[in-house]
């Protein structure tokens, strides 16, 4: 019996026929054979935020090529699939989502049921995730899916975070962080996205409290002058040599600040006086610490004026800064307002203005774990392709700052941290008009060390108080950085710390195929995990793709919401054209 072919080719029909075959007869699986050489790969995991995009496309279109192809050499070979929580950026979308269909936000719901809704999240954006990357004909072995929130990952991640309070390097402390006042939460320095704005110098004079002088700053910012508390000079700058230690007034505020000497400020820069503003400015926060200056905070977590802004107060950041150029209009103390282009930074997942702010975090101190990461580097013990990006990875590592770990939001690892409430009463301090006990028991709390808090960092909960010998504990509200449970992902994924079978065959893993934008806050973190608690390499190989952008030149993020779906392709073309297609222009 003969069977006329198509006039035309169907690629849906044969690609899925073909993938469901090979999937269901276990060409994809990957066992810990003793007979054969190992050949790994750990898929960087997407991110819960969404559906795939064309950037994930290239990426596992690489991915796919290089396992077939171990495969067909006689290599026994894994490639983990396996999805990130994506911390902020998945809660945020859980919110807007809340916002918009029921008018509530994370409060109205309280922690518990807003986790559930997000798990619901997880589940049907997953199972979309995964749908996704098996019509794009990715062959991993399913039967290894990892997922940061599964149990045994749990535990691997609150090991780690104990293991490194252990060894002294984590600690809470206060500091200038990044906040989001959208989100409401810290964001690391790499979280950032420097934006060209067209905003403002306001030069606004500064009376002195006695005489004739008057001192004439500019700032982009004119709101956070409610919070100053010096004026710096340069100490050798002859113009204002005289007034250092001299007393200012400071505009729409009754009081005065002093004029100190620092070499932050530049003579060449206009009048060579500039205001600081410890609580709102990472330089002027080091300045102040120099000269014990105080720090005010005028602007709060939520972006309106606090207490401190006087008779701004309530107004958000922005009406603030209307209102305030308007008094010193009035007051005749606005000398000039010049058109000026500067980098602003924002928030990379909701395209928020950071607020730079002083605050108590948890931290930690990276220094000693980037020294072992170092060596490996300039050794070449892992391979970079292309190579310049071990030389920018090396650079990174040399002026490397501590890390903050805290985030102030629900979905993640919740700190293993613990406070009594008795001993810690006066640290722990009750979020709006919440009953205390509520709070405590539900995270609705900040915690101050300075005010008394006193942590206790265990992975399981404490049993009796060492100073009262109470039993009533809470834990810690914030959870850890996403990519602080994403630097365990090569070794985590493989069994670590409880499972040692898979972890001795397929570990160290042979590539790691990622984009250049992670590869500080994730690649080098990862090396430095494995170092210290495997005492291996995560990979042989890291391979940096290219980039793809929207027509704007901006990146492909599905939180960003300029990702376009892979499968449209895939439906017009099929699989395996588009696969080609991507993998050409990659150079593949």
């Amino acid at each position: 019996m003969t069977k006329e072919l198509a006039k035309t080719y169907d690629p849906a029909a044969i690609e899925k026929k073909w993938y469901d075959f090979w999937e269901e007869n276990g060409h994809f699986n990957a066992e810990i054979n003793p007979d054969k050489p190992p050949y790994s790969i750990v898929i960087p995991p997407p991110n819960v935020t969404g559906e795939l995009h064309m950037g994930h496309a290239i990426q596992h279109a690489i991915h796919d090529l290089v396992v077939r192809w171990k495969r067909m050499q006689g290599f026994e070979t894994l490639c983990l699939p396996g999805m990130d929580h994506a911390g902020i950026a998945t809660q945020m979308k859980v919110e807007q989502e809340l916002l918009e269909v029921e008018g509530k936000n994370r409060y109205d719901l309280g922690r518990d049921a807003m986790l559930d809704r997000i798990w619901q999240w997880k589940e049907k954006y997953g199972d979309a995730i995964y749908r996704q990357l098996r019509q794009l004909g990715a062959s991993y072995d399913w039967r290894w899916e990892r997922f940061t929130l599964d149990e045994e990952y749990i535990e691997a991640v609150l090991q780690a975070f104990e293991h490194f309070a252990e060894k002294g390097w984590i600690y809470r402390g206060t500091r200038m962080i990044n906040w989001c006042p959208q989100c409401r939460t810290v964001i690391s320095d790499l979280e950032t996205e420097e934006r060209e704005v067209a905003g403002h110098l306001w030069h606004i004079r500064y009376p002195a409290q006695e005489g004739t002088l008057q001192v004439t700053v500019a700032t982009t910012r004119p709101e956070t002058m409610l919070g100053d508390t010096a004026v710096a000079v340069h100490p050798n700058d002859d113009r204002w040599r005289e007034a250092i230690g001299l007393q200012v007034k400071l505009p729409l505020m009754d009081r005065t600040i002093p004029i100190v000497a620092d070499e932050y400020a530049d003579p060449e820069l206009g009048s060579g006086a500039v205001k600081v503003t410890p609580a709102h400015d990472p330089n002027d926060y080091e300045l102040g610490l120099r000269h014990d200056l105080a720090q005010i905070q005028v602007i709060g977590f939520d972006g309106v004026m606090t207490e401190a802004a006087g008779r701004f107060a309530g107004l958000d950041r922005y009406e603030a800064r209307e209102a305030v150029v308007a008094a010193l209009k009035a007051e005749g103390l606005l000398e000039k307002i010049e058109d000026h282009q500067h980098a602003v930074p924002h928030h990379d997942k909701c395209g928020t203005v950071v607020e730079p702010l002083p605050m108590e975090q948890w931290f930690m101190n990276m220094k000693e774990i980037a020294a072992k990461v170092r060596p490996v580097l300039v050794q070449q013990d892992i391979q970079y392709a292309p190579d310049r990006f071990r030389h920018y990875a090396i650079e990174w590592l040399d002026q490397i700052r501590d890390w903050a770990l805290s985030r102030q939001i629900w979905w993640g690892h919740r700190i293993p941290a613990w406070y009594c409430t008795h001993c810690s009463a006066d640290g722990l301090s009750v979020m709006g008009d919440l009953d205390r006990e509520q709070a405590l028991s539900e995270g609705n709390f900040r915690v101050s060390v300075a005010a008394g808090a006193k942590p206790v960092v265990s992975v399981a909960k404490p049993e009796a108080c060492a100073e009262c010998g109470g039993q009533d504990w809470v834990q810690d509200p914030d959870v850890l950085d996403t990519w602080f449970s994403s630097a365990l992902w090569p070794f985590a994924t493989l069994g670590w710390p409880q499972r040692r079978d898979a972890l001795e065959y397929f570990y160290p893993t042979d590539l790691m195929i990622t984009a250049r934008d992670i590869l500080y806050l994730w690649v080098l973190r990862m090396a430095m995990t494995s170092l210290e608690f495997v005492e291996q390499i995560p990979f042989k190989t890291v391979l940096v793709h290219p980039t793809i952008l929207t027509q704007d030149g901006r990146r492909m993020s599905k939180s960003l919401g300029t990702g376009l779906n892979p499968l449209d392709l895939v439906a017009r073309y099929g699989a395996d054209a588009t696969r080609y297609c991507l993998l050409a222009q990659a150079g593949a």
